[in-house]
């Protein structure tokens, strides 16, 4: 598979952008994690999004799903190894690469918007559960890079979303808020404007 081909393939590690924030504000914001942790719900390591694209916190590990086994023919991808095109409407994992910790969502509400709290989750094995899995809902046959897609939480079925307005500020983090200026990342009911974003950089792995 050629890399001009534009196609998001296994065993990339890639960065997502978020479509909303660019159109309201003009910025590029990336999905983000690093080695601190949730002030209240799960405890578990942030996410949020970010403009700086140069560190690599923003670098998300594209991997086959928790449990294969469980899903459907054809549903799991990266079944057959790297560099494998990822169709559209099939369920991968994320791992964050620096902390190995996966994507994560659950039945926890979001610290601002009260929506459903996204994370990263693990002992940054790689290792992680069910909760880790995320469909990829595209248009086409494959994911392609610089194409919209938005990410389905299979456990529960709502979306990776970010938004403009929902930000950590001194008012609502604290004077010495180590996330100051990051958007908060959910999972969302909705399919719209606020769950869309796009792969574009990144180290993308080709045949």
């Amino acid at each position: 598979m050629a890399d001009s081909d534009g196609l998001v393939t296994c065993g990339s590690a890639v960065k997502f952008t978020h479509v909303e924030t660019k159109t309201s504000t003009g910025e590029l914001y990336y999905l983000n994690s690093e080695g601190k942790n949730l002030g209240s719900g799960s405890g578990q390591q942030i996410v949020t999004a970010v403009t700086s694209p140069t560190t690599t916190n923003t670098l998300w590990w594209i991997r086959g799903p928790n449990d294969p086994d469980r899903f459907g023919t054809g549903e799991a991808a990266c079944t057959k190894g790297v560099a494998e095109p990822i169709a559209c409407g099939s369920i991968i994992r994320l791992s964050h690469l620096d902390s190995l910790r996966n994507l994560h969502s659950h039945n926890v509400r979001s610290p601002l918007s009260r929506q459903q709290e996204v994370s990263a989750f693990g002992e940054g094995d790689g290792k992680g559960d069910n909760g880790d899995d995320w469909r990829v809902v595209c248009s086409g046959k494959y994911w392609e890079r610089s194409t919209t897609v938005a990410l389905q939480h299979v456990d529960t079925q709502k979306y990776l979303g970010a938004s403009s307005t929902v930000k950590f500020t001194h008012q609502n983090c604290g004077h010495n808020c180590p996330i100051l200026n990051h958007l908060e990342v959910f999972a969302r009911s909705q399919k719209d404007n606020f769950v869309l974003w796009i792969v574009d950089m990144g180290v993308h792995i080709s045949k």
